[in-house]
């Protein structure tokens, strides 16, 4: 099996498991990409799965350097959560024998694109969790977005998220909005602060063409899955949609998105009652 090794390496843990994991992975696997780095344009090259070791920004990472040629992740969490990240370096070991013969399943997620359109400019970046779009000078922003050509709202505020399923869970909950299963055809549209009573979270079709403008200001940031950050003036305009690849994420036996929810973020969970006495 063919395999690239990725994460990054700026957090203190990754190098010390990559290199533990590094003999048995030689052992069974050609690894074809080694990168704490997280340079490498994985799109030059071909692999069978893609062993990335951090946290979820690292999968983010890893999703974006495989750009259009997308393989199968199977995360290792060494960070706070790691809801996308499944195992631990100590089950990675547990788990190599099955995982070379291939026993998993893969899903596969949406991915966004996210067109940048200024005076003499235009930047396409490929996502899988969110594009936010917000004030530049932490004042009120007002921002316009179309659906398929048709305006939806003017949303007055911090700003606003549009959030693929996998995405839901970050940004988008922190911020009030829904939690979409991952396998969902949606995006979902959530103003950050706003400044009204009305605005409430959004869930739309995955095929719809969202657009974005800044209406006054001094301008707005386009936040990229929360790594990449552009200036808009109001002369740019963001379209936002659904990428032609999918992102693709390894699953072992005995993992699954309930359970993650119920143990990571303890969706569900009961109150802590107090004994009767």
């Amino acid at each position: 099996m063919r395999i690239f090794l990725l994460g990054n390496g700026t957090k203190p843990r990754v190098p010390l498991v990559a290199e533990t994991l590094l003999p048995l992975l030689k052992e069974h696997c050609e690894i074809v990409v080694y990168d704490l780095a997280q340079q490498v344009d994985l799109s030059q090259h071909v692999a069978d799965i893609a062993l990335v070791l951090g946290g979820d920004g690292a999968i983010l990472r890893a999703a974006r350097q495989m750009g259009y040629r997308q393989v199968p992740v199977l995360g290792v969490n060494l960070g706070k959560l790691g809801f996308l990240a499944d195992l631990s370096p100590e089950e990675v070991r547990t788990h190599l024998a099955s995982l070379l013969r291939g026993e998993f399943t893969v899903t596969h997620h949406l991915m966004f694109e996210c067109l940048v359109e200024g005076p003499a400019e235009h930047r396409a970046f490929l996502g899988l969790n969110e594009t936010v779009v917000r004030s530049a000078t932490h004042h009120l922003i007002d921002i316009d977005l179309t659906i398929d050509g048709a305006l939806v709202a003017t949303f007055s505020g911090d700003g606003l998220i549009l959030s693929t399923p996998v995405g839901s869970t970050a940004h988008n909950l922190s911020a009030g909005g829904p939690i979409l299963r991952q396998d969902l055809e949606a995006f979902v549209i959530t103003p950050i602060c706003p400044h009204t009573l009305t605005y409430r979270p959004l869930v739309d079709g995955a095929d719809r063409i969202y657009t974005i403008q800044v209406l006054r200001g001094s301008g707005g940031v386009l936040v990229v899955d929360g790594q990449y950050f552009v200036p808009l003036s109001l002369e740019h305009r963001v379209t936002f949609r659904k990428a032609p690849v999918r992102f693709q994420l390894i699953k072992v036996p005995g993992q699954g998105y309930y359970r993650t929810l119920r143990d990571k973020l303890h969706w569900g969970a009961p109150p802590g009652y107090r004994d009767e006495q």
